[in-house]
């Protein structure tokens, strides 16, 4: 890939920002903007998308960042894309994946509002669909093709936290407040000093043990806790404090192979609406289609909001296990 400059990598001349309106294209123009495996620059676009196309969409966020959740090599370099609101995945097309994530729109599918919209025409999907499946695994068992699944195709290069060219371009998108980018380069900083006192220093000359901001730390040893709540959608939840979280995880911050980050932690001790049982969901690295022997829960306008993770914009719904949550009654 052709190295490009900072400027022209964080500060497009025409880009879009968080709050204009677009329009999604047609999907006889989008696919034209395809290639054979139905992908514009690596980034699938996806049968569950056709839904939005015609619509008048507001622009959530500019995906210019991602957090890799498949290799865990940090933030990843992402080129013309945004989120847009209430667009989310309903994983129709892929088993009837549960994770809801937010799509990406490339701007070669947007216009922008006001423009004349072409009159749209019957076209062939079958690209799309088609595209949706992988070779199946040595179990024989169907692989999917996602947006989530192939986002290190889409988003090949490594972003360090310390190119600084992100957290001016989180502001003038208008991602994040100027503040909340000092505030997240800050903490990434913090951070990649106590990785480095985990590493190098003695245990009694760290700083709270080298944690991460947010400071969590699994009191389990051994098999952890489990509860069943049965909670349904429309029930109102408290998220229980970080200590009593706590008591429920190992070292490695897992509940039953399920990992609660600092993200999650933010919004210990509220209260919030269940969205949905989860039973089913995508593994990104492998396509492969899980299906939960103990169903989690997503809370209604709960999400990641990158606020300890360099302003990521990818804003993924976190799962929570019912151990985590109690039953409240709905006012």
């Amino acid at each position: 890939m052709q190295k490009m400059t900072q400027s022209a990598t964080h500060e497009p001349d025409r880009g879009l920002r968080a709050g204009d309106v677009v329009e999604v294209r047609s999907p006889k123009e989008i696919m034209a903007t395809l290639d054979e495996r139905g992908e514009l620059e690596n980034l699938p676009f996806m049968p569950e998308m056709l839904e939005f196309c015609g619509r008048q969409l507001t622009v959530h966020k500019v995906a210019h960042k991602l957090c890799d959740t498949i290799g865990g090599s940090g933030m990843r370099r992402m080129e013309n894309a945004v989120h847009l609101t209430d667009s989310r995945c309903n994983g129709a097309s892929h088993g009837g994946c549960q994770t809801a994530c937010s799509l990406y729109w490339k701007e070669a599918w947007l216009r922008r509002v006001p423009g004349p919209a072409p009159a749209s025409s019957p076209i062939d999907l079958t690209l799309l669909e088609t595209n949706t499946r992988k070779e199946p695994g040595p179990d024989r068992e169907p692989r999917y093709s996602c947006q989530a699944t192939e986002l290190l195709r889409a988003a090949p290069t490594c972003l360090p936290f310390r190119d600084l060219g992100q957290y001016v371009m989180d502001a003038r998108t208008g991602n994040v407040s100027p503040v909340e980018s000092i505030v997240a380069f800050l903490i990434a900083f913090f951070n990649r000093l106590q990785g480095l006192s985990r590493r190098i220093a003695p245990r009694r000359l760290r700083f709270r043990d080298g944690l991460r901001w947010g400071f969590l730390e699994g009191k389990v040893v051994g098999r952890t806790p489990t509860a069943h709540l049965n909670l349904q959608p429309g029930e109102m939840v408290r998220i229980r404090s970080k200590e009593e979280i706590l008591a429920t995880l190992d070292e490695n911050l897992l509940n039953r192979g399920m990992g609660f980050e600092e993200e999650m932690a933010w919004y210990c001790g509220r209260t919030a609406r269940v969205q949905a049982r989860v039973s089913k969901c995508l593994d990104e690295k492998t396509g492969k289609l899980l299906t939960m022997k103990n169903p989690c829960i997503i809370l209604e306008d709960v999400v990641c909001t990158g606020r300890y993770n360099v302003s990521c914009p990818r804003e993924f719904v976190p799962f929570w296990r019912e151990i985590w949550l109690e039953r409240i009654p709905i006012p």
